[in-house]
């Protein structure tokens, strides 16, 4: 059982490494379940028993269902699509030194850079490309080893084991190609500077089948093709790119799509995966955006209510932010809060502080753990160490925009921003079971707190 969704998850992270990957696959999973696209340029009607889904920027994504009775409350999960990566500076990131051809990259979010040298890796993402007169958006994937970011050796750097201070700039270009002997240095790079007759072009332009000056421009990031896998003494940890925060996202897909809105429910349940939470989130698919707000503008417009009405909704509404948490390394405890250890394969984990990074407090504490409770799932709780500040989610930053109970929870994992990070095989399913009960029941706040 956990194994079996375990493995469906590794299958889904390597065949979707960018967040245009993800959002184009999660809508066509729940397309297949009956969930009907709205587009944010149309007007909307919906239907009572409904299920609906918009996406912005196609790399953000929200999934709602509409109760058959007077809503009156809001089940909203919140998760986010993207993770820390490397991105080519544009169709133009050719660059030759010597007889090597590089790809000149930036860095995107907080990503450990060690953990992205020798081993292989492609290209994917999207691109805009010119066709009978229109500007059409072509999703990409390179599905072969095409780049390796090559280490130096210990022979030329013999302090290398005492930490390297990594230059973006300089040690993580990766290795593309040899340069055209034929043209020599000086033609290798005025191709460079093509965009139109690069090394880089006719590889992308092949994949989409057009030609190389119809692509205009393009958002490619490195991914990793090292194969997911299932692992331990008794297969109970796994290893795959971009577990923070696919596993949350996966979980909230696979939440929304089982669970069963009855004909008493008078609470929507709501799904947000917002794009760009690894570079602050203020992007107009950011969880720092207007995107859940306007949704949910609509569908209350859709649906009639007046301002008070709505009001009286979102104050009867419950935000589980989820985004995953550390848990505790087995070389290094002392990095970890003294009391609250959260480990792997022990359930969700409910984040907490002080500083408010998380948005957890006792309420909705009490809340999450009633759903845990409901759904027959264990639940561990995370605190910083008191000298550690730590990081913030999407949680705080989207209840700028629409204010309401949110608690911040995640699913423990090991080596989070590394491009192979790690988890256990249990947590992916207590998740799945405590967002389909958390989707399927009603919330009501104004006497005393329940779920019926």
């Amino acid at each position: 059982m956990y194994t079996r969704i375990t493995q469906e998850f590794i299958d889904f992270a390597m065949k979707n490494p960018t967040p245009f990957h993800v959002v184009d696959a999660f809508s066509k999973d729940l397309a297949d379940h009956g969930f009907a696209e709205l587009s944010e340029y149309d007007p909307w009607t919906l239907e009572a028993g409904g299920q609906y889904l918009v996406k912005r920027n196609n790399s953000s994504l929200i999934a709602f269902k509409v109760p058959k009775k007077d809503v009156t409350g809001l089940s909203m999960v919140a998760a986010h699509t993207d993770s820390p990566a490397i991105k080519i500076k544009g169709m133009q990131a050719e660059m030759a030194e010597g007889s090597y051809l590089k790809l000149n990259v930036e860095c995107y979010g907080g990503l450990l850079m060690a953990t992205w040298f020798d081993r292989p890796l492609s290209l994917a993402g999207r691109t805009m490309v010119k066709e009978k007169g229109k500007l059409v958006e072509k999703l990409v994937k390179i599905d072969r080893d095409l780049l390796v970011i090559p280490s130096v050796a210990i022979h030329m750097n013999r302090d290398a084991n005492k930490g390297i201070d990594y230059n973006p700039q300089k040690d993580l270009l990766p290795l593309f190609s040899m340069v055209d002997s034929t043209q020599g240095k000086a033609g290798s790079s005025a191709a460079a500077k093509s965009s139109n007759s690069s090394k880089l072009a006719e590889i992308i332009s092949k994949e989409l089948k057009t030609k190389p000056e119809n692509i205009i421009s393009c958002d490619l990031y490195l991914y990793d093709r090292t194969p997911g896998t299932i692992w331990g003494a008794e297969n109970e940890f796994f290893s795959v790119q971009h577990i923070d925060d696919l596993q949350c996202a996966y979980s909230g897909i696979e939440g929304i799509k089982k669970a069963k809105v009855g004909k008493d429910q008078t609470s929507v349940p709501i799904l947000a995966l917002f794009d760009n939470e690894e570079v602050g989130s203020g992007t107009k698919q950011g969880a720092d955006s207007t995107f859940l707000q306007d949704v949910i503008d609509r569908v209350f417009e859709a649906l009639g209510y007046s301002k008070q009405k709505q009001g009286a909704i979102i104050a009867n509404s419950l935000m589980v932010s989820a985004d995953n948490a550390h848990a505790v390394h087995p070389n290094h405890p002392e990095y970890h809060d003294p009391v609250n250890k959260p480990v792997m394969n022990n359930g969700i984990v409910i984040k907490h502080a002080a500083n408010q990074h998380y948005t957890t407090d006792s309420v909705s504490a009490a809340l999450f753990i009633e759903i845990c409770n409901q759904a027959k799932v264990p639940y561990q709780e995370f605190y910083n160490r008191s000298d550690k500040p730590g990081g913030s989610t999407l949680g705080n930053i989207s209840n700028a925009h629409i204010s309401l109970n949110s608690v911040d929870i995640g699913l423990p994992q090991l080596a989070m921003h590394s491009c192979y990070e790690t988890a256990g095989v249990k947590d992916t399913k207590y998740l799945v079971d405590a967002f389909e009960t958390f989707f399927s029941k009603t919330l009501s706040f104004k006497d005393g707190y329940q779920f019926k």
